[in-house]
């Protein structure tokens, strides 16, 4: 693994551990040349998938895009980052077992938007609002109003 620091190619592992309820392994490392410390994460990567953007254009499914994603929708909100981990974890899961390597970015965004409503209804709105890209305040109201009514449900 590369020195993120000075770009060397020969570092340690100094610790292992299982991480994400025992889906990656932690690794602590460290370089040899510059004494930088970093942690890296291997993960199962049961298949290369592509995501399909609206316009047509193709780019590689990116793990650290969808959390990302949940992290910029969840900014300033309460929610415990194990709870976040699994939601990803849990996106990646069902993606790589659909047994589809190209996967709409729309199908992508549903799944955000179900794991964002179990977690945080702030950060589920802040993610519709731009997933659906709200012109007006009716839009919001809409989504509100759909909010409430999974209340009353449930």
């Amino acid at each position: 693994m590369r020195c993120p620091y000075c770009q060397s190619q020969d570092t340690q592992v100094k610790d292992s551990r299982p991480a994400e309820d025992g889906v990656a392994i932690r690794r602590r490392r460290v370089c040899p040349d510059c004494g930088g410390r970093f942690t890296t994460f291997e993960r199962v990567q049961l298949r290369d998938l592509v995501v399909v953007k609206r316009s047509g254009r193709k780019v590689p499914f990116d793990r650290d895009k969808l959390m990302r994603s949940f992290d910029i929708a969840l900014r300033k909100r309460n929610v415990e980052p194990e709870r976040v981990e699994r939601a990803v974890t849990g996106i990646v899961r069902q993606l790589e077992s659909s047994g589809e390597a190209e996967i709409a970015s729309d199908d992508v965004g549903r799944l955000v938007m179900e794991a964002l409503k179990a977690l945080d209804d702030v950060a589920y709105v802040r993610y519709a609002s731009v997933y659906r890209n709200f012109r007006e305040a009716k839009d919001f109201h809409d989504v509100l109003g759909e909010l409430r009514g999974q209340e009353e449900v449930g």
